[in-house]
């Protein structure tokens, strides 16, 4: 397995304090520092293309994933992003050959993978005890393994966003549009929405069940009160996200806060929100 000593020895350097010196919360700003562009790229199309409550469904159907990992004895960290994307991959087949409305086929995906995963705790109650690490999230405990994951999907999502980035520019605004000038459609849409469930899975061990969406949606939609440009936006998002992360983190360690990391992030980024809503508004003055 690759040496990640290095990367952990200069987040403590960059980053001089106490909290920081112990090698779980190097391991946790790395993990954080990894799903921050990725969740701000994919939250600024979350947000235009109108997907919040398809990204809730997916982070919902983690219950349902853990579960089947706890159930057949498995480790949750890799049945939860597994089941994910093929629940992602599910909804987007089922959108394209259906004449149902998008909202419903992402409903009836939602219900019924919350009810699955119920259902299967309802049978044996001590899972119920390990679930909920992932209902509210516990970034400290992730592993080396699970960071060279989220490196390999940092580089496979970048990738992905640089030669298909004004594709689904198009497919947001007219997926007829889009084939008239041979995008292929489909083609994207699968792309995206594995790539978009695998980042709110990995998300969900950050912050949880609860509060994932919110990670994606709550630095777009601060940074669309603040920019002028698709651009901007994108860097703004960036900036909020990242200072949330470190921020989260290191006031979620210190003992007068004591609070839940994903908590905590989802927090600072709400009060960036605040203020980029304050800021709009003495702009339009």
């Amino acid at each position: 397995m690759i040496d990640l000593s290095p990367l952990y020895a200069l987040i403590a350097q960059l980053l001089p304090f106490e909290c920081m010196q112990a090698g779980f919360m190097q391991q946790a700003m790395a993990g954080l520092l990894l799903l921050a562009p990725m969740t701000a790229i994919m939250g600024i199309q979350v947000v235009n293309f109108r997907m919040a409550f398809f990204s809730d469904a997916i982070s919902h159907s983690a219950f349902a994933g853990v579960a089947l990992g706890l159930l057949f004895a498995m480790d949750p960290g890799w049945t939860m992003p597994a089941f994910g994307l093929v629940v992602g991959l599910g909804i987007m087949i089922l959108q394209r050959h259906s004449n149902l409305s998008s909202d419903t086929v992402i409903g009836v995906f939602f219900s019924g993978m919350v009810a699955f995963g119920l259902a299967i705790v309802s049978r044996d109650r001590s899972l119920a005890r390990d679930l909920q690490r992932f209902l509210y999230g516990d970034i400290l405990t992730i592993s080396d393994l699970q960071i060279l994951c989220l490196i390999a999907l940092f580089i496979g999502l970048m990738v992905f966003q640089t030669l298909s980035y004004n594709h689904l520019l198009y497919i947001g605004v007219n997926p007829a549009l889009a084939r008239a000038h041979r995008v292929r459609v489909a083609v994207q849409q699968y792309f995206f929405a594995g790539l978009l469930a695998l980042v709110v899975m990995f998300s969900v061990q950050a912050v949880g069940v609860l509060l994932v969406t919110a990670m994606l949606i709550v630095p777009a939609a601060a940074a669309r009160n603040v920019s002028g440009s698709a651009g901007s936006m994108f860097w703004w998002a960036l900036l909020i996200n990242m200072s949330s992360v470190i921020a989260g983190l290191i006031i979620s360690a210190q003992d007068w806060a004591r609070t839940a990391t994903g908590a905590t992030v989802i927090l600072v980024a709400c009060g960036w929100f605040i203020l980029s809503m304050i800021v709009s508004a003495l702009r339009r003055r």
